[in-house]
């Protein structure tokens, strides 16, 4: 069976999917795709991802020379090249939170595959033989891969091919990544507000709280789905809790408004926060009340989450792309400034 992947995936190079290669051995070394864009270019940071560390256990000899020695691990032989559990993974070395387990994809290149990183994590260098680009941690430098454009696995168009003897995976159950969820009008000015907070991972423009499965924009527009725009927040609870996050929800668009915010009309667009156990529920409806004490007639529904359907891949990180846009969502410090 290995020698029929083996011969798989090297089929698969001479196609132009290749995968991640020894760079220091020239005898190690798999033939690698040329890729369409550039890779390079870092997925754009969301308030400046700082590292959290996480306790790690001695380095074995192998997974030293792939971390510390550039090495590359054989194809189909790690451990979390078709894994595919909810999560997140750390780098090996120092612990500190490189991908979420949303952004990993089966390329079927024997290797772990992820489309994009959490935003500051990972570090592009041009690699040693200067064809490909080398992946590294950001916060200890240890090598984890290479990355490649312009192989249209997914809509992102990216592939970082990472060796598993780099990364350990983290379960969701031991909370490594929190999650939130909020509607508060536009999803684009709502996404972007959220994505410069340090200590907040990753942030997805989506759908939620109706009952039309996987919506798209335009059946969410017409009222008739039932669901909100709304974002899907992963955030390091190390750094940020989820009651600050909240307590900016509330101040960065009008609770006070039913089904509307400013000149954007329409059920789709009313304010709730989706929480996703009853520590939420209590910080949210205790937020609520302080807002109440300071005059704010508060419309913002509290409700448990649903499922959550990203949008189309135009609507992520939609103003970043769209500088010339105006941004929707302003901050008011409503809970130290009672209404006047």
């Amino acid at each position: 069976m290995f020698a029929v992947r083996l011969a798989y995936v090297l089929a698969c190079c001479a196609l132009v999917l290749s995968g991640c290669a020894e760079s220091a051995s020239p005898a190690g070394e798999q033939p690698m795709s040329e890729t369409t864009e550039d890779p390079t270019e870092p997925a754009a940071s969301s308030g400046g991802v700082q590292a959290t560390r996480r306790p790690m256990p001695p380095l074995s000899a192998e997974e030293r020379r792939i971390l510390l020695d550039k090495g590359t691990e054989r194809p189909f032989s790690g451990k979390y090249w078709d894994r595919f559990e909810r999560g997140a993974y750390a780098c090996r070395q120092c612990g500190a939170l490189l991908y979420l387990s949303d952004t990993k994809f089966r390329s079927d290149c024997g290797w772990p595959s992820f489309d994009s990183e959490i935003p500051g994590a990972v570090r592009r260098q041009p690699d040693a033989d200067g064809r490909r680009t080398e992946i590294l941690c950001a916060a200890c430098g240890g090598h984890l891969g290479h990355v490649f454009a312009g192989e249209r696995f997914t809509e992102k168009n990216v592939r970082h091919c990472v060796n598993s003897a780099s990364l350990v995976f983290i379960p969701e159950a031991e909370r490594a990544v929190g999650r939130a969820l909020f509607a508060g009008g536009c999803f684009w000015g709502v996404e972007h507000e959220f994505g410069q907070v340090p200590g907040v991972l990753a942030v997805t423009s989506g759908y939620t709280g109706g009952h039309t499965e996987n919506p798209t924009y335009e059946q969410v527009c017409t009222g008739g789905t039932g669901h909100a725009e709304a974002v899907e927040v992963r955030f390091d609870p190390k750094r940020i809790t989820y009651e600050q996050l909240a307590r900016l929800f509330f101040e960065i668009h009008d609770p006070t408004e039913v089904n509307r915010q400013g000149p954007d009309v329409g059920s789709q667009y009313r304010s709730a926060v989706f929480y996703t156990d009853e520590e939420q529920k209590r910080s949210a409806e205790a937020l609520v009340a302080q807002l109440r004490a300071n005059g704010y007639d508060v419309a913002t529904e509290i409700k448990p989450a649903a499922t959550f359907w990203p949008a189309e891949a135009y609507h992520q990180d939609y103003l970043r792309k769209h500088p010339e846009r105006p941004v929707c969502h302003a901050r008011v410090p409503r809970f130290d400034q009672p209404k006047r």
